[in-house]
């Protein structure tokens, strides 16, 4: 299937990281549950519950405004757009300052379009205990060895228990294979694992 990674569930765990915020209620986490919250309706959320909170990585706005036109990157493209459509609708979306670095770096035909689409949504704050996740990661081998990279993006979304992680980094990020030392690692660092998904799967739709 092009362009698709497996998404990964989310686990409650009780905080054990210093100044973490403390894990939300979980409904059932059948894997069904990407297709459901996916197609949700914003206005039919149960009184005093809140939309899933969603962080959106680099590569989503990169995907977006993307000028390739390789199948895959039009693909994406379109699969990310179609998503973003309605994701303010349906997601509490948020960001971080290490996704606006990102995308302030270098110099691309689609830079100021791309840094524009994420900068209105709210910004996770860098605390303290991030650094130490970001460390234990490393330390675990779970991310590649750099402090600015994927391992800070999982960081942030973990520690801000946001349930979504939405990306198209499927090698290091949305990557099934890895889901099992994502768990066992946060599991240990006392984190909420977010669900990593790409634009595709939290569409609902099969394109095989």
């Amino acid at each position: 299937m092009l362009g698709e990674c497996n998404s990964l569930r989310p686990d409650p765990f009780t905080s054990r990281v210093a100044g973490a915020p403390a894990n939300r209620p979980l409904r059932t986490q059948e894997r069904s549950r990407i297709s459901l919250l996916a197609k949700a309706d914003p206005i039919g959320y149960p009184e005093g519950m809140s939309p899933a909170q969603a962080y959106v990585e680099t590569s989503i706005p990169s995907f977006y405004h993307t000028t390739r036109m390789g199948a895959a990157s039009v693909a994406r493209r379109e699969w990310t757009r179609r998503w973003w459509s309605t994701a303010r609708e349906r997601y509490a979306l948020v960001t971080s300052d290490p996704v606006l670095d990102e995308l302030r770096r270098g110099d691309y035909p689609s830079k100021e379009a791309a840094l524009k689409m994420v900068q209105g949504l709210p910004v996770l704050e860098m605390a303290p205990a991030i650094g130490e996740i970001v460390e234990a990661y490393v330390r675990h081998r779970l991310m590649p060895e750099d402090p600015t990279g994927d391992a800070l993006h999982l960081a942030l979304a973990s520690y801000h228990n946001c349930e979504f992680l939405v990306t198209w980094n499927c090698q290091h990020l949305a990557n099934a294979n890895k889901y099992g030392h994502i768990r066992r690692v946060n599991n240990l660092l006392g984190l909420y694992v977010p669900m990593l998904a790409t634009p595709l799967e939290l569409l609902g739709e099969n394109y095989e």
